[in-house]
């Protein structure tokens, strides 16, 4: 059984068809690529799954369980985080802060008993300790203390890596992480992903930089003007003609 089956997904914007009739799956512990060109439908259909954004019609399953349309937060429950394409932290918060928000979704404490439990107290501990572990697996441990947005851009990259897998997802949904970084940080971001699939979680990318999707990714799901065109190894998708027509580029270019 897939991890995510997506089948005859729609969302229009007006009389625009940002995702149409949009259907494929992610098995477990996989990278899969979700490459195309801009306005392809790349990010609309990320925010359909995480339910940021409802669907017009079709169905979304994850895990056996339909997720159509469920609220975000029910979604993070079930297991699904995301990171964005635009980099959204917590401004006030310093690194650490920002990441044990993520490690909150598991906590159990409200508010009440958070000021008045010990036992509440020694869960603050635990997720606090949860989170500087996974800033020393991602080797940014040292910058705990620091402001959000008071590190370099591709330091901030990794800090919104380390709360989306602060929550312990199953499916970790990548929206172009590598953008904004250099040569050297998209190489390392690369063995990140790759360290992250070995942990057993399964990874939905989406990228522009063909080399590193081509490098990561078991399996390529190609879209084009809001429908799905390909699928395959990323040997085939590089071979693909109608791949290179729309998004790859001719030879000559």
């Amino acid at each position: 059984m897939a991890l995510l089956e997506i089948s005859g997904l729609n969302r229009s914007f007006g009389g625009l068809h940002a995702v149409n009739n949009v259907g494929f799956s992610v098995a477990q512990v996989m990278i899969k690529g979700l490459i195309g060109p801009n306005g392809a439908g790349k990010t609309t259909l990320f925010n359909l799954i995480s339910g940021v954004i409802a669907a017009d019609s079709g169905s979304i399953t994850f895990n056996g369980k339909s997720i159509y349309n469920v609220p975000p937060y029910k979604i993070a429950a079930c297991g699904i985080m995301r990171t964005f394409q635009n980099i959204k932290l917590f401004a006030t918060m310093t690194v650490l802060e920002n990441v044990m928000v993520g490690v909150h979704r598991k906590s159990s404490a409200g508010f009440l008993s958070g000021l008045c439990n010990y036992r509440s107290w020694n869960e603050e501990k635990r997720i606090r300790r949860n989170a500087l572990e996974i800033l020393d697996m991602l080797g940014i441990v040292h910058l705990a203390s620091c402001d959000a947005l008071g590190i370099a851009f591709g330091q901030q990259r990794y800090v919104e890596l380390a709360r989306a897998l602060a929550g312990e997802p199953t499916l970790l949904l990548l929206d172009e992480p590598a953008a904004g970084l250099n040569m050297q940080e998209t190489a390392r971001l690369g063995e990140t992903i790759r360290d992250i699939r070995s942990r057993g979680v399964t990874v939905l990318l989406v990228e522009h930089d063909m080399s590193l999707v081509m490098n990561v990714s078991d399996e390529i799901n190609v879209l084009s003007f809001g429908k799905m065109i390909a699928e395959g190894k990323p040997r085939d998708i590089q071979k693909n003609p109608e791949v290179i027509k729309v998004y790859l580029g001719d030879g000559d270019a």
